[in-house]
Order: C-alpha cells, then sequence, then structure tokens
C-alpha cells in the first residue's frame, strides 16, 4: 500500500521485500508471515535470522581488540592495578555516562580497590573533563584517570592534564575527527579506528574494555588469590545504557539489550531494584521501561539535581543507601517535569512560528538546560522535523537537538562549531548538543538553513509501513510474537503495522491529549487503539472528526495488561484518508 499524504501530511510506503526470502524464512523458522516479512525488510537473511531473533553475546560479542589502541590502554590499567596505583573514573551525568561508570567503578573494586569517581557538575563545570577537575584529581594523588563517555573533545583539560603527568586514557563514542593529548584513546568513531563498532554505547565500549581486561588479568595469573569477577553480571548496565542513549539496536547492540532485560527483571542490583519500587515498575521488564521510566529518573539528577546520584544509585551496595539514591532522583524527576512543562509551553509557542522552516530553532533566558533535550524532542515529535533547543543562563546558552531519521544532526553542529557560529557542539546523528552566546543565535540559523537548503531532509521523513494486516488479523498472538522478535529501538524500530481500510466506530480524547479510538474491519472485528499527545494537531482533529467514516491506519501493535487480562491494542501513529 502506499499513500500519498495522511492527516498529518506524511507519505507512507510499504517496505520493499523479496516476498520469496521472506516465505523461505518463514518455512525455516516456523514463523508468521508478518515476522518473516519485518526480518527481510530488517535486511536480515536465511543465515541471520536465528542470531536476530535469539541475540546472544556469545555469538554477537566483538573480539575487543579489533578497536584500535585496546592493547595499549589495557597494558596501562593492568599496570596500574598491579603497582596499586590510585585510579580514577570521570564519567558523564546521562544514563551512558553513569553506567560506563559503574561499570568501571565495580570492575576495579573487584579486582583492586575502589577508584575515586568523579562526575562533573553540569551548571558549574559543564560537560566532560575540564582542566580544574584533572588538576584536583592529580593534587589527590590519582596518577591515572579513565574517562567514559566523555573526553573526546577535552583537548584543552587533558594537555593541561598532560603537562603535570596525570596519565589520561579515553573511552568514549562520541565522533571525532582527530586524536587528542591522551595517553590513550580507544573509540570506535575517532579517526583511525577500523572495528566498524560505531554503533555501541560508551557502556557497550566500556564493557568490551572490561573484557579485555579481564583476560589479560586471568593470563597474568591475577587470580590465583582472589576471585574473577562474572562480568555478566554487569550487563544490566549495558543493556540500560544502550537502550536510553538510543544508539541503534543491531548487531551486537541486541544481545547487549536482550541479557541486560533479563538481568535487570531479576533485580539483584539494589539500585535498580529501590527505583523499580519507587517507580511502581514490575518485570519482566522492556525498552519502554528502561527508556521512559527508568531513565528519565536516572537522568534526573544531572538535570536538576546532583549529578552523581546517579552513578551513586547504580553503584550502591546497601540497599538503605539504594533507596535513598532512588527516592532523591524521583524527587529530582518530578522537579524536572515542572519545569519541563513551563519550557515547553514557551517553546511551542515559538516553533509555531517557524511552520514554513525545515527546522526548528528556539531558545529562550532562564530555561534550565538540563531539560532543553527533552524539549527538543517534544518539538520534534509534534513538528515532525528537527528541532534546536537552548536555554540561556548567565549569558552562555546551553543547547540541545533531536532529529528525525535520516538528517545528522550531530554533523550539522559539529560543522557549526568548526566555523566558528556556534561556542561548541558535537553528538550523535540522532541527537546532539552545543553552545552558544545569545549573539550567535540568528547566525546559527542562518548556517542551518544552509545546510539544509544543501540536500532534501524532509523527504526522508515518510513512515515505511513493514507489512498491513486486517483489524482481525492484530491478535494477541501475533502482538507477542513482534515483541518476542524485538528489542526494538534506534536503527530497528518497532514494526510499523498498516491497516488500509477500517471504520471509526468511535473517538473521543482522553488523559493528557490522549485519542482513543475503536476501529471496525470490513467482518465486524473491532480493534481498540490510541494515539497520543495529538488532540490539539491536525491529525488528532481528523480522527476525532472520523467517526463512522472509512481511514487507514499506522501503528505499532502492543500485547498489554489491563484489569488482570491481556489484551492488545495499536499505538497510533498516523491515519490517513481511505485509498489516498
Amino acid at each position: 500500500m502506499q499513500v500519498e499524504k495522511s492527516f498529518s501530511g506524511r507519505r507512507w510506503e510499504l517496505a520493499a521485500v523479496d516476498e520469496d526470502l521472506a516465505r523461505a524464512i518463514a518455512l525455516d523458522h516456523h514463523l508468521p508471515a508478518v515476522i518473516a516479512r519485518l526480518l527481510v525488510s530488517r535486511g536480515v537473511g536465511r543465515e541471520a535470522a536465528l542470531d536476530y531473533l535469539h541475540p546472544t553475546l556469545k555469538h554477537l560479542l566483538p573480539e575487543p581488540r579489533t578497536l584500535a589502541h585496546m592493547d595499549e590502554a589495557v597494558a596501562r590499567v593492568v599496570a596500574a592495578v598491579k603497582s596499586g596505583e590510585n585510579i580514577a573514573v570521570f564519567g558523564d551525568y546521562d544514563v551512558d555516562g553513569s553506567c560506563s561508570a559503574a561499570l568501571m567503578h565495580g570492575f576495579l573494586t573487584a579486582v583492586a580497590a575502589a577508584p575515586r569517581l568523579y562526575i562533573p557538575d553540569r551548571l558549574t563545570e559543564g560537560y566532560g573533563p575540564n582542566a580544574a577537575a584533572l588538576l584536583q584529581l592529580k593534587d589527590e594523588g590519582i596518577s591515572l584517570v579513565i574517562t567514559v563517555d566523555c573526553g573526546t573533545g577535552a583537548e584543552t583539560a587533558l594537555a593541561a592534564a598532560r603537562e603535570v603527568g596525570l596519565d589520561v586514557i579515553v573511552l568514549d563514542h562520541h565522533a571525532s575527527e582527530h586524536a587528542v593529548p591522551a595517553l590513550v584513546q580507544v573509540n570506535p568513531n575517532a579517526g583511525g579506528d577500523a572495528s566498524g563498532l560505531g554503533h555501541l554505547c560508551a557502556a557497550g565500549i566500556t564493557f568490551l574494555f572490561l573484557v579485555a581486561l579481564n583476560r589479560t588479568l586471568r593470563q597474568d595469573g591475577w587470580y590465583t588469590a582472589r576471585p574473577e569477577p562474572n562480568l555478566m553480571d554487569a550487563v544490566d548496565l549495558v543493556g540500560l545504557a544502550t537502550v536510553c542513549d538510543v544508539v541503534p539496536l543491531t548487531g551486537v547492540n541486541r544481545a547487549f539489550v536482550r541479557a541486560g532485560l533479563a538481568k535487570l527483571s531479576r533485580l539483584e542490583r539494589p539500585g535498580i531494584a529501590a527505583l523499580a519500587r519507587i517507580a511502581e515498575a514490575k518485570p519482566p521488564f522492556t525498552p519502554y521501561t528502561l527508556g521512559f521510566i527508568f531513565g528519565p529518573r536516572i537522568n534526573a539528577g544531572g538535570r536538576v539535581g546532583r549529578c552523581g546520584l546517579g552513578a551513586d544509585l547504580l553503584t550502591a551496595t546497601d540497599p538503605a543507601a539504594a533507596e535513598e539514591f532512588a527516592l532523591a532522583l524521583d524527587t529530582h524527576n518530578r522537579e524536572r517535569q515542572a519545569i519541563e512543562k513551563i519550557i515547553l509551553d514557551e517553546a511551542m509557542g515559538l516553533a509555531a512560528q517557524q511552520e514554513d522552516s525545515p527546522f526548528v530553532l528556539v531558545a529562550g533566558d532562564g530555561w534550565h538546560p538540563g531539560v532543553v533535550g527533552i524539549v527538543a524532542g517534544r518539538l520534534k515529535e509534534r513538528f515532525n522535523k528537527p528541532a534546536f533547543v537552548a536555554g540561556f543562563e548567565g549569558g552562555l546558552g546551553r543547547g540541545s537537538t533531536r532529529s528525525v531519521l535520516g538528517i545528522n544532526v550531530g554533523a550539522m553542529v559539529r560543522a557549526a562549531h568548526a566555523a566558528g557560529v556556534i561556542e561548541s557542539g558535537g553528538g550523535h546523528a540522532m541527537a546532539a548538543g552545543f553552545s552558544l552566546a545569545p549573539a550567535q543565535v540568528e547566525p546559527f540559523r542562518v548556517f542551518l538553513a544552509e545546510a539544509f537548503a544543501k540536500g532534501t531532509p524532509l523527504e526522508t521523513a515518510a513512515l515505511t509501513v513493514d507489512a498491513t494486516i486486517s483489524p482481525s488479523g492484530a491478535t494477541l498472538g501475533l502482538a507477542r510474537d513482534l515483541e518476542q522478535a524485538g528489542p526494538y529501538g534506534a536503527g530497528n524500530a518497532e514494526p510499523l503495522l498498516a491497516i488500509p481500510d477500517a471504520r471509526v466506530a468511535f473517538a473521543d480524547v482522553v488523559g493528557h491529549g490522549h485519542v482513543r479510538l475503536r476501529l471496525v474491519g470490513g467482518d465486524g472485528a473491532r480493534l481498540d487503539a490510541i494515539a497520543f499527545r495529538v488532540a490539539d494537531t491536525p491529525l488528532g482533529q481528523a480522527l476525532l472528526k472520523a467517526r463512522g467514516i472509512q481511514i487507514a491506519i499506522a501503528g505499532r501493535l502492543r500485547a498489554e495488561e489491563w484489569n488482570g487480562q491481556a489484551r492488545v491494542q495499536l499505538h497510533l501513529d498516523d491515519a490517513a484518508p481511505a485509498g489516498a
């Protein structure tokens, strides 16, 4: 099927697949046709189908030494462990940084001694290593610093550390075109690395580093007098970070998430158990639990509270302390939500005035830098185009951007920084951060407009439908089969299914701007659907006016529990007039 223009103005297209291959995979593995078609649309062949459906670290974990400079980094840490040096772990304050720091902290504590854990303050120190912090660590007697999820862009700070004889190892995944003045840098997205592992988050890279470090310590006889750590005990942190950092869920990342979800659901880590109790999240957990329940709370310390709280929670071994950290993070998360609501309302008003632009750029005085990323994500969802949001406090603006598929905003902000248009900038294809002065907002807008004019960015915003079904085919069994074929996320989106022709029997507004519907097929089969936060959008208004008429629907099929009973519901992404 193909829709030229939906109620929200988007084009739909059915994923083109080799139907013969889909039928062969369905026969090989006794799969429903929809699941087999999904695999083929994701580029999965007959030989790779089992690894996709049942991803395991045993089969998918890459050799750590394929990462450039891994041997040098491992050798330096082995020397530090054996000689009893004082080591510091310098992390970021988001989920990936907190998980990476907790990974490193836990391993070093087990094999030698607890390292000094340093998480910078977002407001006073900014992101990543700074010279003052590294010099402070040197004064404390630290001889080796390992940065995780940061360090790639910290040339000045790393140069200062080198001048005073402080060794720094950078474990990072942020893009860089040149080497940094660190002792060793392990980064698949830096120049000179040919590992092909650029899709890993920092926790994934840290895990591979620990695999290599553990192997070397074992070969050197380090464990003859002490127990060897089980790295699989830490895979929960890698799975959590992989989902929350929105890296592509392909290859080993799928195995990290699958294994991580199983480990997290056992509630063995005191911090996760405490957070689950406070958030009323019950296992078995899903990527949604990680991304929308645990992730925002762990991030909240870095956004509006004490930046080290996330790492404190994940490294806590005492349940009472873990409960205290989880309560503080939950409180900060509520504070973040209140701040976000005020800023979002202002940002929405400004963004609505940029209807003719292929991107949104808004900025405001007093907008808390800890929530601009969330606001950018909301604007991106609302206007279906990349959103750049900056908040100014004390004369400097800290900004964040979120993108749509096919538009590399990380490259854009790095180019703007290189051109001197903004103060700093870096990040990923789908999300990036930047800083700028008030006088740079309009030049940045012009720079972005020129960058977008060189391509056709909004052409990539079409919805790609994985398969078509009818309301009678939207069964609980199919929803569970689709769930089992996960995990889904960035780079491996949850399957989008379309119903080409269904009558809207019922539609109304529920909750905070959600539209609830009941769809009826030609054979009388019914299907419940819901579209979140669309009531005041063109899509929401069209749905509310569609009672009694035939429309086409595109969305994600979910198996859900309601009052103790399992049911199936379609989470609606878009809709169009039938036959459009």
